[in-house]
């Protein structure tokens, strides 16, 4: 349940029954997510490990949100969010205060929404909710496809973007975004730009994106994104797909296929062993994954995704075509509106093709070898 603070312009007018009508219109509320747990995986560098975590499942985070009512349908808004540890209370995101998300703009109700600051792209707008990982607010950390390899699990956001989105008509939904270089002599020297749509009727629920980041994590460190963020570094990426669910009685079945093209790849952020050549050779991920929600009362629900990913790549060793697949099955259960707790269980499986890649589930240290897994249990609250 949201706290929600009313702003008065003056004490006098609190809540006195002939204060002006501006002051009941604008607020602020207080919301966030708290995951805490246990997890144990068999293999990383060759050891198993039991650790207590924040965020197995949902990335802890916290933050405000903003509106006031301008008149004539319009609504000035803003939204300040940030990442943490429940366990050590440190930043996520680089260290930065608000790292998920910090902008502000203007709302109107027959024109859309137009927002400038940190923001997430269209990929991860219109299409992530229909993956396994956008399933939850925050995404499931575990079940991120390679190295978030299409960023469905929010490993980066968008710097200095301006970002449009529409209302609903008729439960067409669209937008776009656009992250600035801010550098005076290199326009597109770490720019980001996308756009997407998603698309409701009745049991039916559509969705697309595409984005595409330019010289990401370059010296340019004013631009759209930044090292600390980037999955990637590369002179181009370009990701792209579509997916779609759909509700039957208590389940709900879904499919989503993505596909990252990488040109210039210098590394893989977590998989620098890898070796890979900086002369402008590329990569490319190809994700296919098949997911199911099924509510086994109103309480309990059992949740699950297969995803195998096609890989292509170039290192020192040559020319490599390694595949995953990866499964993931959760149990949810609910113990009130705001608290539930959860049980899951993720496993990796890598055909290398001599790359030198292992097995690595989202969010931990990789496996000594081609396979990993992790099972995890924890409560989330919400507020």
């Amino acid at each position: 349940m949201k706290k929600v603070l009313m702003i008065a312009a003056c004490a006098a007018g609190y809540g006195a029954v002939h204060a002006p009508m501006a002051h009941a219109q604008s607020s602020v509320s207080l919301y966030g997510i708290i995951d805490a747990g246990l997890s144990y995986t068999n293999n990383q560098n060759g050891h198993g490990n039991v650790q207590a975590g924040s965020g197995n499942v949902t990335g802890s985070h916290w933050g405000f949100r903003g509106r006031e009512d301008l008149g004539g349908g319009t609504a000035a808004i803003f939204q300040l969010e940030s990442g943490f540890s429940v366990m050590n209370g440190t930043l996520r995101q680089g260290g930065r205060m608000f790292g998920y998300q910090a902008y502000t703009g203007l709302t109107n109700n027959s024109l859309g929404t137009i927002t400038l600051g940190r923001q997430y792209d269209s990929v991860v707008d219109y299409l992530a909710p229909l993956s396994f990982t956008g399933h939850h607010p925050g995404g499931n950390n575990l079940s991120a496809h390679p190295y978030d390899n299409d960023n469905l699990n929010n490993s980066f956001r968008a710097n200095n973007s301006l970002k449009f989105a529409s209302n609903d008509y008729a439960g067409l939904r669209f937008g776009a975004l656009y992250g600035f270089s801010n550098e005076a002599a290199g326009f597109d020297d770490n720019r980001l730009y996308s756009f997407g749509a998603s698309y409701n009727a009745g049991p039916l629920s559509l969705g697309a994106g595409y984005l595409q980041a330019n010289n990401g994590g370059s010296s340019n460190t004013n631009g759209a994104l930044t090292l600390t963020d980037r999955t990637f570094i590369a002179a181009r990426q370009r990701t792209y797909g579509a997916g779609a669910n759909y509700a039957l009685g208590a389940a709900t079945f879904g499919f989503v296929w993505t596909r990252t093209q990488l040109g210039g790849l210098a590394t893989i952020n977590g998989a620098n062993s890898l070796g890979l050549v900086q002369n402008g050779q590329g990569a490319s991920f190809s994700n296919y994954e098949a997911n199911a929600i099924y509510a086994l009362t109103a309480a309990l629900s059992l949740n699950g995704e297969y995803t195998y990913t096609s890989g292509a790549l170039s290192n020192a060793h040559g020319e490599h075509h390694p595949k995953w697949h990866e499964v993931s099955l959760q149990a949810d259960y609910a113990l009130s509106k705001r608290t539930d707790v959860y049980l899951q269980g993720s496993y990796e499986h890598i055909s290398a093709d001599g790359s030198g890649l292992t097995a690595d589930v989202s969010g931990q240290t990789a496996s000594s070898t081609n396979q990993q897994v992790v099972v995890a249990a924890g409560m989330r609250h919400r507020f």
